[in-house]
């Protein structure tokens, strides 16, 4: 099947002020959610006047994966849809169609098994192609790449620049600490197929914050939770960061390196739970903060993008250097393993 584009496809977030509380209800569209909850959530969003950054970073980054595209000698457009904002992905891949598109790759913007980090997309993927009709293109799933070497690389880095702009006087005792997003333990049991033994999800955040440490040249780390959402009755994957710095704190810690592992780019959850929340409980509990850069905005990233299209493209082995399981290339919305990841968690919000 010859490849004519590839499709960035994303979460979606608001753009303006007026944007926030139509982005929430498609996020939580039957799921039940409070609206208090909702209008919670909102003023996170109406802090930075309503503009998530996530758009404007996936356009930065399908600027750099055209670059780099274009340096390889690989002539695929580039295009952009989202689940739940503009430009939401059934409109795009009717623009596709419109344009000639017949066959397309598709990179999602998470690396991880799971309902809402792979399966989910796989629905989306099916529902773009159901909306469009018959002569919608053919879309192709790029596999997790939670252990690309070059992602690896990236966050290792972006480690030991963060270390370093600690106080020299605590650098040295500062403890290294994973965050990725919070899910219900439900949905993380279910993730992955039946014979990879569950827990894929927390299982390749583990394996990549090991990865991306010892990068770092650390030896040891802590693997936390943030952005949970849902009823406290339900259980999420804990600690969460806020109380685990109050726990390092007790235990003598002074400073701290946080690397949301778990995320692409700085999307609101990073800049406010990490950059405005975490922030002020370790100015609270007097501890120095550092926060690593996420990977989306380092070239090494959309060379990782590009560098996974030319593996499918020739059909080559993953580079991968992760323990764990991770799945691959599947076409038009249809799971690479049946069975895989069926749970239906409420959506991060």
């Amino acid at each position: 099947m010859a490849i004519d584009a590839l499709l960035l496809l994303s979460f979606g977030g608001p753009e303006q002020r007026a944007d926030v509380m139509p982005f929430l209800e498609n996020v939580t569209r039957g799921r039940g959610v409070p609206r208090e909850r909702l209008l919670a959530v909102a003023e996170h969003y109406y802090h930075f006047d309503g503009v998530s950054p996530i758009n404007a970073l996936n356009r930065g980054i399908i600027a750099d994966v055209e670059a780099v595209l274009a340096r390889a000698g690989i002539g695929l457009p580039v295009y952009f849809g989202n689940r739940n904002w503009h430009p939401l992905v059934a409109d795009t891949v009717g623009r596709m169609r419109d344009d000639g598109i017949r066959n397309a790759l598709v990179f999602p913007t998470s690396a991880w098994a799971g309902y809402s980090g792979c399966l989910q997309y796989h629905e989306d993927i099916r529902q773009a192609r159901s909306a469009v009709g018959p002569d919608a293109p053919t879309l192709v799933k790029l596999r997790q790449y939670y252990d690309h070497p070059l992602l690896i690389e990236a966050v290792g880095q972006a480690i030991s620049a963060a270390a370093g702009t600690l106080p020299p006087e605590r650098r040295g005792g500062a403890r290294l600490v994973f965050t990725a997003h919070s899910i219900p333990v439900r949905a993380d049991n279910e993730a992955g197929p039946p014979e990879a033994g569950g827990k894929l999800y927390s299982r390749q955040v583990y394996d990549a914050a090991r990865l991306c440490a010892a990068a770092a040249g650390f030896d040891d780390f802590d693997l936390v939770w943030q952005s949970r959402s849902g009823p406290p009755q339900v259980p999420w994957l804990e600690p969460d960061i806020c109380d685990h710095l109050e726990a390092l704190s007790a235990k003598g810690f002074d400073a701290v390196i946080v690397s949301p592992v778990g995320f692409v780019s700085d999307h609101l959850e990073v800049v406010w739970d990490l950059d405005n929340e975490a922030t002020e409980k370790a100015a609270e509990l007097g501890m120095a903060f550092a926060r690593a850069a996420t990977p989306g905005s380092d070239p090494r990233f959309a060379a990782m993008i590009v560098d996974l299209v030319a593996e499918h493209l020739a059909g080559e082995q993953p580079r991968r250097l992760g323990r764990e399981p991770a799945f691959g290339c599947t076409a038009d919305g249809v799971p690479c393993v049946i069975g895989c990841c069926q749970a239906r968690s409420p959506l991060p919000v």
